[in-house]
């Protein structure tokens, strides 16, 4: 398993810088459209499809991340209704189990764009650029989805306690 911590630790170390820069590339691209647009009153052809670009890659890379620290959007009611333990881990073996599910079907259904966008090789108005180099950020965004479930399904049906939030979540 020590090459699965080692892999995490890789894709994390590149991924991060990749967001930071992705992010501030966005909002430089966005401040200079408005300088552009109210200051010089001419407004920068193809800056929209490069920012649209961009943030698919930013919102999808951010939300892997947010996957691998179990740091996703959920909606923990059962803590609030009860406080048995068991009742508590059966909750989240069956929120896992879901997640995987779509997960799966999300992968599935990216694939699918991804593979069309190959086929029809439709391309951005200005520059030209394949719309495939934005669709393939879903299906990245998808793979690393599955894989973070399945690490927490294997964690949650070990017992481990597992914790939302953790930047250190260990890929066991």
């Amino acid at each position: 398993m020590n090459i699965l911590k080692c892999l995490d630790a890789l894709v994390v170390r590149i991924v991060n810088p990749i967001l930071v820069l992705i992010g501030l590339a966005v909002a430089l691209l966005l401040a200079m459209g408005i300088f552009s647009r109210a200051v010089l009153g001419k407004p920068v052809f193809g800056l929209e499809e490069l920012m649209l670009l961009a943030a698919m890659w930013f919102y999808m890379l951010g939300a892997a991340l947010a996957s691998r620290e179990r740091s996703h959007l959920s909606a923990d009611f059962v803590q609030v209704l009860t406080t048995n333990p068991r009742i508590h881990r059966a909750a989240s073996l069956v929120s896992t189990v879901i997640s995987l599910g779509v997960a799966v079907m999300f992968a599935t259904w990216a694939w699918n764009l991804f593979a069309f966008g190959l086929e029809r090789g439709q391309t951005t108005a200005v520059f030209g650029i394949p719309w495939w180099t934005a669709q393939v950020s879903l299906f990245v965004a998808s793979i690393a989805f599955v894989i973070y479930l399945i690490r927490d399904l294997i964690l949650e049906l070990s017992g481990a306690n597992i914790s939302p939030g953790d930047p250190s979540s260990p890929m066991e």
